[in-house]
């Protein structure tokens, strides 16, 4: 196995501007840093794309496609996994917030398996 391969991130928006900045902030902050974040919007109308083009200015990791209709959850993810070009792929909700090692300590477990998943904590919007 490659010591360091690629694992793209799949994330799907949809009108996430309240819910990205601090999902951006922690898949950005992972401690395992060779991935791409392939982001497919799905003809958001509020701030969402500001916010993704602000920090795809920032971040070369970051690969932005905006739909040009909106294409709905599934087929919006369908597409984002076709974009992804990494050997392992980790999805991701707009508002979900990830643990630094989240990657690192997933990653061992990866070869071989068809899926590898893990606990979740639910938080409220004051994220307790």
């Amino acid at each position: 196995m490659n010591d360091n391969p690629l694992v793209s991130v799949a994330l799907c928006t949809y009108n996430g501007e309240r819910f990205l900045p601090k999902q951006l902030d922690s898949i950005l902050s992972q401690d395992y840093a060779h991935i791409e974040i392939i982001i497919t919007d799905d003809c958001s109308f509020d701030d969402t794309r500001n916010i993704l083009e602000s920090y795809a200015a920032k971040d070369t990791r970051i690969k932005l496609y905006f739909n040009e209709e909106n294409l709905g959850y599934t087929k919006n993810f369908e597409k984002a996994l076709q974009l992804c070009t990494g050997r392992y792929i980790a999805f991701a909700d707009q508002d979900d917030i990830w643990e630094t090692c989240k990657i690192s300590q997933l990653l061992p477990d990866m070869p071989g398996h068809i899926m590898v998943f893990h606990d979740s904590d639910l938080v409220d919007e004051h994220n307790r």
